[in-house]
Formats: structure tokens, C-alpha cells, sequence
């Protein structure tokens, strides 16, 4: 019971410093040996949850097992470098209904990190993270909340109270309290993740207009522009794509009408549109941002949602 009283103390303590504003950092890649190895095993992982988040978890598991014994080989098999891969076996699994398996690759990341004393708060967000969709697929709603609220508090303590990384927990957090029908505090939860999702997709933006610039104004014969990358990866477009467009339909089928929020959240998927090259999407779900905006008391959006569209039609 003392353990039960704790967590329920941790709970309401995190919910009183951050729940006001009340989810995915991959945790540490394999320190491979050369920077070529290194980006060839960060994409290929980011490819891996990409199916994940993409909706395909059965396709994630070969690829990771195969991972897993590579990575097993190289690093030893009590290698905090594995809990990733643990992670997202167990998020694939648990998304094609084995449990047990699930369960299994679960302990795996929680005994390793248990044993890695210098073990980072970030790697620690993300094996909560697991623990709490592990724990909504059960059905133990009590204690993915609490798992959930980990994730969020370790990745605020590693990243900042405002960070991008907390957003997936916040994200899960808020799909538990509004299928309980507290639709106050889903609402508080839903507005932060998009919130952090748009601010993101904003300072993405910013980056892809700077290497536009950038290649604009360089020679016809540079050969530099391989090493020119947009700020979003894939997998990280995939995520935003499907977790936006759940909040989208929160937000419009919702029993009370958030014009400012929906803007934002229209808003942010017109971003994420542009940066993936869909830009008839793009143009289509941007002019429903902008006339949304042109409704609001405060229009400060408008100018920015206004450069949007001039990108997209330009």
C-alpha cells in the first residue's frame, strides 16, 4: 500500500506543477563506430518506428529482432543500448495483441535500465512511456496514467517544461481522460500537444525556408547539399500526421466549439503537409486554417497562417 500511496503522491504532484498544460525521444542510439554507422543505425530505427507509428506494427518486429541480435553481438545483452529496441518490440507487440510478448520485452528494458545507475531521464521517459501503453492495452487505466505522468515529468526534467519530447505522453494522457469523459482535463492536454506539435512544425519550418536560402544562393555546382537535412524525419511526420489528426477530430466533433484550438491544430497539419511535399493537402487544410482565424477576436495568427499559404501557392 506504501507503494500505491507514493504513486499517487508522485501523481498529483506532477499534476499540480505541470498538469496545468495537462508522445518521442528514441532514447540513446548504438555508439556505433563510425558517423556512417551511426546514421545508417539511427535511420534505421526511426524506419522501424515509423511503422509503429504508421499503423503497421507487424512490420516493426522483424526488423527490430534482427536489430536486437545485432545489437545483442556488438554491445552485450545487459547494454542499456538495447532498451530502444526492447521498446519497440514491445509497443509492436502490444499493438498486435501479444501481451505476454509485450510483457516480456518490457521487463527486459526495465531490468536493464534498473541496473544502468547513470541511466539517462530521457531513456527513463521512454520505458515509462512503454510501461503506460502497455498498461492502457490491459486495461489498467489507474496505472498508465501513472506511467504516463512519468514520462511526462522525466522528459521535462531532461528537456525542458515546454519540450517537443513530452508531447506523446501528454497525447495518451489526454485519450484516457477523454474516453472517461473528464473532458476538462482532456481538453487542458489536447491543447498542450498541440500546442507543442505547432511550435515545433513553426521552428521546423523556419529551418526548411533556411536551406531553401541556402540552396538558392549556392553554386549550381555545390556539391554541400547532402548534408542539408529539413528537421524532420519520416517517422517524426508520420506521428505528427496521426496524432494531429486525432486531436482535428476531438476538436470538431467535440460538444463545445474550440475555434482557436482547431485553427491552430489546422494550422499545424497544413505545416506538416508542406514539409511532406503534399502541398495540394497542404493548400487545402491551410485556407481552413485562415478562415477559421479571420473569425477569432484575436487575429495574430492570421499573418502567420498568410505566410503559410504564400510558401504552399509559391
Amino acid at each position: 500500500m506504501d507503494d500505491v500511496s507514493h504513486q499517487r503522491t508522485d501523481w498529483i504532484s506532477i499534476h499540480g506543477h505541470i498538469c496545468h498544460l495537462l508522445i518521442p525521444v528514441l532514447g540513446p542510439q548504438p555508439c556505433f563506430h563510425s558517423e556512417k554507422d551511426r546514421k545508417h543505425g539511427k535511420e534505421q530505427l526511426l524506419r522501424r518506428q515509423g511503422f509503429v507509428w504508421a499503423g503497421k506494427p507487424l512490420e516493426a518486429i522483424p526488423a527490430a529482432l534482427q536489430a536486437l541480435r545485432f545489437s545483442s553481438q556488438v554491445f552485450g545483452s545487459g547494454s542499456v543500448q538495447l532498451v530502444p529496441i526492447f521498446l519497440l518490440l514491445a509497443e509492436a507487440s502490444t499493438g498486435t495483441g501479444r501481451l505476454r510478448q509485450a510483457a516480456k520485452y518490457l521487463s527486459q528494458a526495465q531490468w536493464i535500465v534498473l541496473q544502468t545507475p547513470d541511466c539517462s531521464a530521457a531513456l527513463q521517459s521512454k520505458l515509462h512511456r512503454g510501461l503506460g501503453l502497455f498498461s492502457i492495452a490491459e486495461g489498467n487505466l489507474d496505472q498508465a496514467l501513472y506511467h504516463l505522468a512519468n514520462d511526462v515529468y522525466l522528459a521535462t526534467a531532461e528537456f525542458g517544461l515546454n519540450s517537443f519530447e513530452a508531447s506523446g505522453g501528454y497525447f495518451h494522457m489526454a485519450n484516457i481522460f477523454f474516453h472517461q469523459n473528464k473532458m476538462d482535463t482532456a481538453n487542458s492536454l489536447y491543447t498542450e500537444v498541440s500546442s507543442l506539435w505547432h511550435d515545433w512544425l513553426l521552428s521546423s519550418l523556419q529551418g526548411h525556408q533556411r536551406v531553401l536560402r541556402a540552396r538558392a544562393e549556392a553554386s549550381p555546382f555545390s556539391e554541400d547539399e547532402e548534408g542539408i537535412e529539413d528537421g524532420m524525419t519520416e517517422a517524426q511526420h508520420k506521428e505528427g500526421m496521426r496524432v494531429l489528426q486525432a486531436v482535428l477530430k476531438v476538436r470538431e466533433q467535440g460538444p463545445l466549439q474550440h475555434l482557436g484550438e482547431t485553427a491552430r491544430v489546422l494550422h499545424a497539419l497544413a505545416m506538416i503537409h508542406y514539409l511532406g511535399l503534399d502541398l495540394a493537402k497542404a493548400r487545402e487544410v491551410g485556407m481552413k486554417a485562415f478562415n477559421l482565424a479571420k473569425q477569432l477576436p484575436q487575429q495574430d495568427s492570421l499573418e502567420t497562417i498568410g505566410h503559410l499559404l504564400e510558401l504552399i501557392n509559391a
